[in-house]
C-alpha cells in the first residue's frame, strides 16, 4: 500500500491478479462437488485431493472469457483428470493380487465414533466395489448420471462424447454392475 504524503490518503498498488479472489471463491463454492466426483471415481482421498489440486491449477490458468459455466467447466476438468488417472492406474491394479477395495472415508464432520454408526452415507463401501467393475469412462458416465443426476447432454459435453454414446456407455455400465464379475482377471 502506498500513502499519499500530501493528502494523507492511501492508494492501493495492485501487485496481484484482480480476479484471483473471485476465482478462489468460485472454486470453493464447488469444492465439495468436485471432491465427491473425484473420490467416487478414484476411491481414495489422496488421489481425489491430487485431482482437486490439479483442477484448481487448471482453473486458475483458464481465461475468464472462455468459461460460460464455472460448474460445468470444473466438473469437466476433474472428470477428465480422474479418467486419465484411472487409465494410468489400471496397470497397477491389474498386477495387484486380490480384490481392490477403495479406502473408506468418514463423512461426518464431527468424527464422533458413535455417530458414524448412525450416518446414512450416500456412498457405501459396497457401491465403491461395484464401481470397480467399470472402466474409467463407464464409471464417469455412471456417476454423473446416476449419482449426480446430470443430463446426457451435459455428460456428453463433459466427456467429449456424443449423447448417444453416453447412453450406450451407461447401459453397458449397468450390465457390468449387474453381472457381478470383476473387471480384471487376477493372474496367479
Amino acid at each position: 500500500m502506498r500513502r499519499n504524503a500530501d493528502a494523507g490518503t492511501s492508494d492501493e498498488v495492485q501487485t496481484h491478479d484482480p480476479n484471483g479472489p473471485v476465482q478462489l471463491a468460485i472454486f470453493d463454492q464447488y469444492r465439495g462437488l468436485l471432491s465427491s466426483v473425484a473420490y467416487r471415481m478414484l476411491g481414495t482421498v489422496a488421489d481425489a485431493e491430487d485431482m482437486l489440486q490439479e483442477t484448481f491449477i487448471r482453473w486458475q490458468q483458464a481465461a475468464d472469457n472462455d468459461i460460460r459455466s464455472p460448474r460445468a467447466f470444473l466438473v469437466t476438468i476433474i472428470s477428465r483428470l480422474s479418467i486419465n488417472h484411472l487409465q494410468s492406474a489400471r496397470v497397477k491394479r491389474e498386477k495387484y493380487v486380490g480384490q481392490w477395495l477403495p479406502e473408506p472415508i468418514v463423512t461426518d464432520p464431527a468424527n464422533d465414533p458413535l455417530s458414524v454408526i448412525r450416518v446414512d452415507e450416500s456412498l457405501s463401501m459396497a457401491f465403491l466395489v461395484l464401481l470397480e467393475r467399470l472402466t474409467p469412462v463407464e464409471r464417469a458416465v455412471f456417476l454423473l448420471r446416476e449419482v449426480f443426476e446430470y443430463e446426457y447432454t451435459e455428460i456428453a459435453a463433459i466427456l467429449g462424447q456424443s449423447e448417444a454414446n453416453c447412453r450406450q456407455v451407461l447401459r453397458r455400465s449397468r450390465q457390468h454392475i449387474s453381472a457381478m464379475r470383476p473387471r480384471f482377471k487376477v493372474s496367479s
